[in-house]
């Protein structure tokens, strides 16, 4: 009778199976649709959320990146890299990833914030 109460106890919950799963899919989801399409002139730039303004634009000019707008995150600026390496550029200036800007222009996209 202790053994079975014991080995009851050493389960996860049943909702934290879902809540794993649901995550999964979400991130799965996310990495397939804000994926950069090949050819793409303009791209969503993601730095470290601990950057402030200045470092952040230092390094979209140090990859020799044109910055076409900021977003309501300050972490994420919508740039257009000068060649193919642009991206790959932008990698190594400390950009986490790099979005299509317009699978999150609705969510993070702020007017007046323009350049």
């Amino acid at each position: 009778m202790e053994r079975a109460q014991h080995a009851a106890a050493t389960h996860w919950p049943a909702w934290l199976n879902a809540t794993v799963l649901l995550l999964a899919s979400v991130t799965a989801v996310a990495a397939l649709t804000l994926q950069v399409r090949p050819g793409v002139e303009v791209v969503a730039a993601a730095f470290p959320p601990w950057w402030n303004a200045r470092q952040i634009f230092e390094a979209a000019a140090s990859a020799d990146a044109a910055i076409v707008r900021t977003t309501a995150l300050p972490g994420i600026l919508v740039v257009r890299p000068h060649d193919r390496e642009g991206v790959s550029r932008l990698h190594t200036a400390g950009a986490w990833m790099m979005v299509d800007p317009q699978a999150i222009a609705a969510c993070f996209n702020k007017p007046d914030r323009e350049i």
